[in-house]
């Protein structure tokens, strides 16, 4: 909790030196490619279990209205191979979501869904199941959300709070990714295979805290963009650690 208060304080100060002279309108523009659905893939390259998981991921990333991300971790390195796109944050931010979704130890492939569910990575089915669920569970906490590039700037703008909803609070992470990687592995469990991943997150970092009132955030590019992205999307997640329901979503420029 202090290391997200202190990343989020640091981000602050970039956004209050570029802050917007314009009051945020009551609803952001709407994206062209609405986010619906949020998937994200607990994986790893020394996991035999994986390669399944990260094919059916792909499906789901050209899927319209779909937000599938590979986050790979870093827990099965010490079996014989090291992931070479893993992330110790991807580790925690999947103990975060165990904890409160109340699943017991981690596991790989887990898809958790929205925020709010999970279920194995490569069964199709209750991925379904858990979308239609979820989705049904927030389509009325829902929150528009825009997120473009203007210059040398990222302008992140959010909606109000939704009428009828207890919803004051929310944590806003910039998510920046590959496109797509191959790897060829060469030890541990999946030694021989070249296996493909799809949005795969180099880094995701809380930029502000929303507060149930409409609100614009912008953000010098250098600030906040590592040197391996080529796409990137905003996410607001409930809760001040930002392991809730996700209730809003933009693609930059979409």
């Amino acid at each position: 909790m202090a290391s997200l208060s202190r990343h989020i304080h640091r981000l602050a100060i970039c956004a209050a030196a570029l802050a917007l002279a314009a009051p945020a309108s009551a609803e952001p523009a709407a994206t062209s490619r609405p986010i619906n659905a949020i998937i994200e893939l607990f994986t790893s390259q020394g996991c035999s279990s994986c390669p399944p998981a990260d094919a059916l991921l792909k499906t789901y990333a050209n899927t319209s209205g779909v937000l599938a991300l590979s986050l790979p971790v870093d827990y099965w390195d010490y079996i014989g191979w090291k992931d070479t796109l893993a992330s110790p944050k991807n580790t925690e931010r999947q103990r975060s979501y165990v904890k409160a979704i109340g699943r017991g130890p981690v596991y790989t492939p887990q898809a958790v869904i929205n925020g709010v569910t999970d279920a194995v990575g490569s069964d199709q089915a209750a991925i379904d199941r858990a979308i239609m669920k979820s989705s049904k569970l927030l389509e009325d906490r829902r929150v528009a959300v825009s997120f473009q590039r203007e210059s040398s700037s990222l302008v992140v703008e959010t909606g109000a709070q939704p009428a009828g909803t207890d919803l004051t609070e929310a944590t806003i992470w910039l998510v920046v990714m590959k496109k797509s990687a191959d790897v060829a592995i060469k030890r541990g469990e999946n030694s021989g295979k070249t296996i493909s991943y799809v949005n795969v997150v180099r880094d995701m970092t809380p930029i502000g805290v929303w507060n149930g009132k409409p609100a614009v955030f912008q953000l010098t590019m250098g600030a906040v963009m590592d040197p391996e992205t080529e796409d990137s999307v905003v996410l607001l997640q409930e809760g001040a650690n930002g392991t809730g329901a996700i209730v809003g979503a933009a693609w930059l420029n979409r």
